[in-house]
């Protein structure tokens, strides 16, 4: 048994049943190269973790989607091999918002379910907060895409209004981002029909998410280092 802060260990067959698929399944995309292989423990039995549970989840997601397993398999090798499971937990919600709606109506019950843990009525006016549930009669209007982050941010040792403002500063520059990309798009396909424009934006935004995604991950990780580095230098001899 571990906490949630802890590296859980899982045997193959503990790996399948929390992600909800079979342990044929596992082995499968293991021979595809979609998962790593599990660290080998004693007598030999595979040991794996939460980077396998958070991988598994996105392949879910890009099922989900829509696409095929080649297209998944071709997603994956572009993604940076470091990535570690809180990062494929971000591609994840990510992936889930390529969805024309992804808002749900649910009880207080099922959205406890759907979270997995208990949410107390703070818990829950956080939600409300940073906008990824809205009460709506009695049940809850559900951002499933954001579900999962939203619950995570929960832990994060963050005043609720640091969370939000840096949701806001985030939202602005995402929309500058997307207006420039929408410019720069519109001047490529200015003399095309609207079919082509539609297809071309039904490939082109998986990759531009991708890609932003990575770069800013990238920065924020620079970012750190050189906030760490400064702390260092600025403490005591």
């Amino acid at each position: 048994m571990t906490t949630d802060t802890e590296e859980p260990i899982l045997t193959i067959d503990e790996l399948a049943a929390r992600a909800g698929v079979t342990v044929r399944t596992v082995r499968f995309y293991s021979t595809r190269g979609l998962l790593p292989p599990p660290a080998i423990g004693p007598r030999r039995v595979g040991h794996y973790g939460r980077d396998h549970l958070a991988r598994l989840a996105l392949i879910e997601e890009l099922q989900h989607q829509g696409m095929t397993l080649a297209a998944i398999e071709r997603y994956l090798r572009q993604l940076p091999p470091d990535l570690t499971a809180d990062d494929l937990a971000v591609h994840r919600a990510v992936v889930s918002s390529w969805a024309p709606e992804s808002m749900e109506t649910m009880s207080r019950e099922e959205l406890t379910r759907r979270a997995g843990r208990a949410l107390g009525d703070e818990d829950v006016a956080r939600l409300v907060a940073m906008d990824v549930i809205a009460p709506d009669n009695g049940s809850y209007r559900v951002d499933s895409g954001l579900l999962r982050l939203g619950v995570q941010l929960l832990d994060v040792p963050l005043s609720q209004e640091a969370i939000l403002t840096a949701r806001a500063a985030l939202l602005q520059h995402a929309r500058a981002a997307a207006h420039d990309l929408s410019q720069l798009l519109r001047g490529e396909v200015a003399e095309r029909d609207a079919q082509d424009v539609k297809s071309l934006s039904a490939h082109m935004q998986p990759l531009v998410v991708q890609a932003l995604l990575t770069t800013f991950q990238r920065s924020l990780r620079e970012e750190l280092r050189a906030w760490i580095k400064d702390a260092r230098a600025d403490g005591p001899a």
